[in-house]
């Protein structure tokens, strides 16, 4: 039976690709201009993202080799939320696998889509303040590398291209706006 979504209409929905991360889905639809097509929906978890500050404004970031860029990435820390978990816990875990930090504070900076054309996946993200360091515990995976650098510094990475990472990008933007 035809779904309406939106001005397009799906005839027929597929599964082309699912595991406990993402799953890929290929409709059969009627485009607005009423020609039949294909659109293709990648969906991931649903994600945090976290930029840690300290008291002298300086932000924690991580550099890591990204196997889909073939290079490393300067990125603020980012995982996925788990089925049930809250966001704020989400994002305390990360921080504390992945760079060693508790934060005492989690401010919300609100929700950013990562690409809404094909992929369907909200990341909400967090400053985290008043910051204890604690022994990290990455995953088998993970190489990840933790620097800091002044804030208005992390600024200067994104407006010179040096930090692409867009989900990383919006946040320190945020944060530096806050």
């Amino acid at each position: 039976m035809p779904l309406q979504h939106g001005p397009w209409t799906i005839q027929q929905t597929k599964v082309k690709y699912h595991n406990s991360f993402i799953s890929i889905r290929e409709d059969q639809v009627v485009q607005p201009n009423n020609i039949p097509g294909m659109y293709a929906i990648v969906k991931m978890k649903p994600g945090v993202a976290i930029l840690p500050i300290d008291n002298d404004n300086k932000v924690y970031l991580t550099k890591q080799f990204r196997y889909a860029l073939g290079k490393e990435s300067i990125e603020v820390v980012s995982g996925t939320v788990e089925e049930k978990e809250p966001r704020q816990l989400a994002a305390r875990r990360k921080l504390r696998e992945e760079i060693g930090i508790i934060a005492s504070e989690l401010i919300d900076l609100g929700v950013v889509d990562l690409d809404t054309s094909i992929v369907r996946c909200c990341v909400h993200m967090f400053l985290a303040k008043q910051l204890t360091t604690v022994e990290a515990h990455k995953e088998g995976t993970e190489i990840i590398e933790k620097f800091h650098v002044p804030l208005d510094t992390a600024v200067q990475m994104v407006m010179d291209s040096k930090i692409t990472h867009a989900l990383s990008c919006a946040l320190i933007l945020k944060a530096a706006k806050r």
